[in-house]
This record gives C-alpha cells, structure tokens and sequence, in this order.
C-alpha cells in the first residue's frame, strides 16, 4: 500500500492520475457500497418524510388613482390636500405587511385552531410556524402570491383564501385608502360642525328669548310704524291742548279727558320705546338697532354653519362611497384550490443527494486508507 501511495507522484512531484484512477479502482467495491449505503437511507427518508402540499391565490390589490370625487374635493382647495394625505409610493408592500400582521395572524390561529394544528403551546411559536409555512411576496406583475404549505391540500386552500378575507377585512376596517383618509377626515369635520351648528342655534334662541325678536325685518317695521302713529297722535293731542286753553280752564272736564289721554300715550310711547308696548310688540325702539345687530350675526352663524354642515354632509357621502368601492376593488385573481400535487419533498433530488454524498465518502474513504494505515504501522 505503501508503494501505491508512493507510486501516485512522480519524478517532478506531480499527482500521477493513472495511480489515483488504480487506486479508486482498487477501492471500487467500498466506493459502490457506500454509495448505495448513503442512497438507500436518502430513499428511505424520502418516502419517510409526509408529502407536503403549496395552495396558491393571487390578488389584485386597489391601484391609487385619480378619481372624481378628487375633481369634487377641487374646490375645497387646501382642505383637499389635507383630507387625501398623499397617495401611497407602493400600496403592494402595504398590502403584504397587512397579511404579515400579528392581527391577521392571531384571527387565522383562532379560526382555524393552529395552535392545537402546529402542536404548539405558546402563541408566539404558533406565529412563527404559520410565517414559516405561508410566503406571502409581491411580483412584479403588480400580485401579490399567497402560498401556504401543508400536509393536508385542502387546509392549505382554505388558509390561503382566508387570507384573502382577512385582507378585504382589514382594508375596510382601517383607512388606507386615499378615499378611506377622506371619510375619516370629513366624518370628524361633520362632527364639529354639527357642534358648532347646535351652539349657534342655542345662541339665536337665547338671544330671541331675550329680545323678542323672532322676524326682525316685520317687527321692526310694525314697531316705527306704531311709533310714528303714536308720535302723530300725541302731536294732535297737544294741539288741541293748547287750542282749549284758549276757552277752557283746568277743571274742565274735556280738558281734563283731553289731558288724561295726552299722558297716556306719552306712558304708551315711552313703553314702546323701552319694552315693546302692551305687550303684542316685545322690542323697544331703543334697543331695535342693537338688537337687531345681534339677531343678525347670530342668524348668520346658524346660516354659515348650515351651510357648512351641507357641504361637509356631501363630501362624507362622496368618500364614503368611494370607500367602499376602493375596498370592493381587491379582486381575487385566482383562488387557491386544493392542490393535487405534493411540492415537498422532492424525492429525486433527496436520493441524486444521498447518492453524491455516498460516492464522496467512498472516494474518501478510499484515498484515506493508505495515511491510516501509515499511521498505525507507525505506532
């Protein structure tokens, strides 16, 4: 043997390859046994090991577009922009974290009882065989794959597609969407201004409660009309005061009627300018131009938040529904079916495995018997 391994280099020290092909061949029967050692248990463990199926679905998730409730948010103008925050650089990576999330994989552990599945005692083992059993990827196609692998086809389906579910539910649930930032902020500006609303009109009640005022522009009217007529008659009145002194004294009794009835309606006008009258009319003439102020800018905050209220209604509406046409737009491109085909193990290539590294160890073996054996005649 010793010959052998001397005979393998020649005079310049270079491997003589005819040696090492006489070598091997000399070692053909323990190349060839490992060989099929190494290839019998690579077969047996293939065949040992539980096939493994992929169910496959593909979506198509919402693509950020222009759209005509952004043509109608035109005329908001800054409040637009604040209301769409901007669209989404990449919505496929957004998409692929939401089914990546610990909410989405929490519901699917629940649902379909994993953690009893995977034989797993704690939650977050459960977490990390189920990621370590679903790919979920982006294509550059614009798809996003989901693949589940499982020893039962039809659960490999069903996990699959209840990604999908899972998916349109939590689009719908949160704001991702450009029309979904929309609603939340127009559902939160309706809120104020239905406040706001509600507080102007509680002002314009106390302030005609406190003024009387209820139809300015008629009371107003009705009062100076009720003034000058007052004012006429009292002039009147005095003229005929007067013109009875002439053949009267004080103790007569028409100029004591005519008297009496000149200072009752001084009294009656200087209540209707004080209070209102009699109380058919409830303003003062004094307090009409004040009043009348106020009664207009608290008509005007009503009228102002009306009209807020409207517009705000109608763009809650519009992003409402594009909303939900936004969350409806994640179509299912292909459903995933229980496969009739295992993707796991792939026996060939386990045995071609097992075979190779047979070989390699026989080859070792081979050209490491002469050094062995040099070491022991050594000792």
């Amino acid at each position: 043997m010793n010959n052998n391994q001397d005979d393998m280099k020649d005079l310049d020290g270079e491997i003589n390859l005819n040696a090492l092909v006489l070598q091997l061949w000399q070692g053909r029967n323990t190349i060839l046994a490992a060989t099929f050692f190494c290839g019998s248990i690579a077969l047996v463990t293939s065949l040992a090991i539980r096939p493994t199926f992929t169910a496959s679905a593909s979506i198509l998730p919402p693509q950020q577009q222009a759209s005509g409730l952004s043509a109608a948010l035109g005329s908001l103008g800054a409040m637009a922009g604040v209301a769409t925050g901007g669209t989404l650089k990449n919505p496929n990576d957004l998409y692929v974290a939401m089914m990546k999330s610990q909410t989405v994989s929490d519901r699917l552990i629940k649902q379909f009882d994993l953690q009893a599945r995977y034989e797993q005692e704690k939650l977050s083992s459960t977490r990390k065989t189920l990621e370590a059993a679903v790919m979920i990827s982006s294509a550059k196609s614009g798809l996003i794959e989901i693949n589940v692998d499982d020893h039962d086809p039809q659960f490999a389906a069903n996990l699959a597609n209840a990604y999908v579910v899972e998916l349109k539910r939590l689009n719908q649930n949160l704001a991702v969407t450009d029309a979904a930032k929309r609603r939340v902020f127009f559902e939160k500006q309706l809120q104020d201004v239905k406040q706001s609303l509600a507080k102007a009109e509680l002002g314009l009640e106390a302030l005609q409660k406190k003024t009387g005022l209820v139809l300015p522009e008629g009371q107003v009217s009705i009062v100076l009309k009720t003034v000058a007529e007052l004012k006429a008659k009292i002039a009147a009145k005095e003229v005929e005061i007067v013109a009875m002194r002439s053949f009267a004294t004080d103790k007569n009794p028409d100029f004591v009627r005519a008297q009496d009835a000149l200072d009752a309606m001084k009294q009656q006008l200087a209540q209707l300018d004080e209070k209102g009258g009699d109380g058919s009319l409830s303003v003062g003439a004094k307090s009409l131009p004040q009043d009348g102020l106020a009664y207009i800018r608290a008509v005007r905050d009503v009228k102002y938040n009306e009209a807020l209220l409207e517009l705000m209604a109608k763009q809650y509406e519009l992003a409402r529904v594009e909303e939900g046409r936004d969350s409806s737009m994640i179509q299912v491109l292909d459903v995933a079916t229980s496969p009739d085909q295992k993707s796991k193990p792939k026996r060939s290539l386990i045995v071609v495995a097992g075979v190779m590294l047979g070989l390699m160890l026989g080859v070792l073996t081979v050209f490491a018997r002469p050094y062995v054996a040099k070491l022991r005649a050594g000792q």
